[in-house]
């Protein structure tokens, strides 16, 4: 199924359309997996960063009481770590940190694999380009431009954070499981 995905995104003219196209569908299906283990089996197994990048991006647009209209960028994913919650319908009956930590796990996630689609950007793959066009645009040593939204400073990052850890101890009434705070630091 992860190979044919892959393929799916790969066959269109516009890879970065096609992703759209079929996480759009694709999308409902994993908002009615009952268990973390098997979404994040489903996750972790897909063969197309570009098409993970959108089906995480969509879920956090799904879990955000005001989604926002940035492109997909780092300033985006430091928005997701602001104003996500857990709105997984199906969740199993958990623990709230460990939600928050499954929304952690998928936020790295979708990090790392933006990180892979534009480290390929930058190297000329043009993942984003069709198959036919990327031959062209590799001859052509065309260099490709990042966007304005990926300029962001480590004091952006420490005060999203800062303001997530914050909002942790309020929503658990606690201090922060360690879990968490690994995660937050493996995410910084």
């Amino acid at each position: 199924l992860q190979r044919m995905l892959s393929m799916a995104v790969e066959v269109d003219k516009s890879p970065t359309c096609s992703s759209c196209k079929i996480a759009d569908v694709i999308f409902p299906f994993i908002l009615n997996i009952p268990l973390r283990s098997q979404r994040e089996a489903f996750l972790n197994t897909m063969d197309s960063q570009l098409l993970r990048c959108k089906l995480l991006e969509l879920l956090f647009q799904h879990s955000c009481d005001v989604p926002t209209t940035l492109p997909l960028s780092l300033a985006k994913i430091l928005y997701f770590l602001s104003h996500s919650s857990v709105l997984l319908q199906y969740q199993a009956e958990t623990a709230t940190w460990q939600k928050w930590d499954e929304m952690l796990q998928y936020l790295s996630l979708l990090l790392l694999s933006y990180q892979n689609v534009v480290l390929a950007f930058l190297l000329a793959e043009h993942l984003r380009s069709s198959l036919s066009d990327r031959m062209d645009l590799i001859i052509q040593k065309a260099k490709p431009k990042l966007q304005d939204d990926d300029d962001i400073s480590p004091l952006d990052i420490r005060l999203k954070i800062e303001d997530f850890i914050s909002r942790m101890k309020q929503v658990l009434g606690q201090p922060v499981p360690l879990e968490i705070m690994d995660k937050l630091c493996m995410l910084r």
